[in-house]
């Protein structure tokens, strides 16, 4: 399987003429195309969910608690090639604007989206690998919303064991949702690529699991 629903690109990350209007979600969901990735795991791309997404990405930017992490792998200590933020209780997130934004996906999808996970990609040369979320280890079934913001990025997604990748191309304001058991099955991620870009925040929205 190898598809691919584009968007004009956005290398240096500039917000478009639609990102500076006043912010606001598409509670219809009514750009949403689906992707059925097997008979049990399905990904959702809803171009432009989210108008007047640049407010958000500045509010984000500079206020978000930012840091570095590190891992280990294969014994060694390795830098994460982007940066995390987190509000594991939206409650305590300052921006009314995400409390906004879950309500609508809660609403939605009929999950209780409770925490923030957000990832920064400062250039294109930020990246995360292929992965599973850790929700999947804990439900067979999971509903995983994920709202772009700032620069144009590749999102691929493949089985978990191997095969070829669907590709997205999320602007800012685009929301992906993969649903089923999309965390169990396949496996996703955000690529480096040649073509310089500005920075991109990845919002992911999670219940608070046991």
């Amino acid at each position: 399987m190898n598809q691919n629903t584009s968007a004009s690109p956005d290398p240096a990350g500039q917000h478009d003429l639609f990102d500076e209007l006043e912010p606001a979600v598409d509670t219809a969901f009514g750009t949403t195309r689906r992707i059925q990735l097997d008979d049990t795991s399905w990904v959702d791309h809803v171009p432009g969910w989210m108008q007047g997404s640049g407010h958000l990405f500045d509010q984000l930017l500079n206020e978000a608690p930012w840091e570095q992490r590190y891992r280990m792998m294969f014994g060694r200590r390795f830098q994460e090639p982007r940066n995390t933020a987190e509000y594991p209780d939206i409650a305590d997130a300052p921006l009314e604007l995400l409390h906004t934004v879950a309500g609508a996906l809660s609403d939605q999808f009929g999950v209780p989206y409770r925490k923030i996970w957000m990832n920064l990609y400062r250039t294109n040369r930020d990246s995360t690998g292929w992965h599973g979320d850790l929700i999947g280890k804990v439900q067979e079934t999971s509903t995983v919303p994920v709202l772009s913001l700032g620069a144009t990025r590749r999102f691929l997604i493949r089985p978990a064991d191997g095969g070829k990748s669907v590709s997205l191309t999320l602007a800012s304001g685009d929301l992906v949702v993969m649903g089923g058991r999309a965390q169990r099955d396949w496996r996703h991620s955000v690529p480096k690529q040649s073509t310089p870009a500005g920075p991109r925040i990845s919002v992911n929205f999670a219940p608070i699991l046991p």
